[in-house]
């Protein structure tokens, strides 16, 4: 599947959902999605531990919310948008946001912590450049929106939705005006962040 279009993946996995297949989806969405989700956790903590946990989280609410999640955007994006909820309980709560569990779906478990530990590894031993450090001075927003738009090229509606405040649960259909606006509003802090980053590659003489 990892070779398979996205468009033919989420259409794949549209047709399971609609077949009732939830736990199916779930463990798609999970070996399909996971590893760069658990990258993108990492790069919203800086520790791999609080990532691990919050994965964790995303990957409970995952299966929780798959009944009732309504394809107004890619799956994709709906699994992004779970996982930052997830990574901002963490940070707040600790273990507190883990609310789920997931005795009822075994395969969901165990694929979860198949991802989970098999990525966090890979992680855990890659190299860093220098360019990558110079992330770790943006803010939160602004670490994900640069992993979600540059390193992922998720859609600007896309990236609006994930990085919404608020609940998951909210249908992104409702907010087409409001998501419109936000995109538009980060599209141009996009543009302010990447030419600050420019400037500080460039005086650290890595451009």
């Amino acid at each position: 599947m990892a070779d398979t279009p996205s468009e033919q993946v989420e259409a794949a996995m549209r047709s399971a959902w609609a077949g009732g297949d939830y736990e199916g989806v779930t463990t798609a969405a999970l070996r399909r999605y996971g590893p760069e989700l658990l990258g993108f956790l990492v790069s919203m903590h800086g520790d791999h531990d609080e990532a691990s946990e919050a994965f964790s989280v995303f990957s409970e609410r995952l299966w929780q919310s798959m009944r009732r999640f309504e394809w107004g955007c890619s799956l994709r994006a709906w699994c992004y948008l779970l996982a930052r909820n997830a990574a901002i309980d963490v940070l707040r709560e600790g273990c507190r946001g883990r609310r789920v569990g997931l005795s009822s779906a075994p395969e969901v478990s165990r694929l979860a912590a198949e991802v989970r530990t098999t990525t966090m590894s890979a992680l855990r031993s890659e190299k860093r450049s220098a360019l990558e450090r110079l992330r770790d001075g943006l803010s939160e927003e602004d670490r994900s929106l640069l992993v979600l738009r540059v390193d992922r090229g998720l859609e600007w509606r896309e990236v609006a939705l994930v990085l919404s405040e608020g609940s998951a649960d909210r249908n992104p259909l409702h907010e087409g005006e409001a998501l419109k606006r936000e995109s538009a509003r980060l599209r141009k802090r996009f543009q302010v962040m990447v030419e600050r980053l420019r400037a500080a590659a460039r005086e650290q003489k890595l451009l």
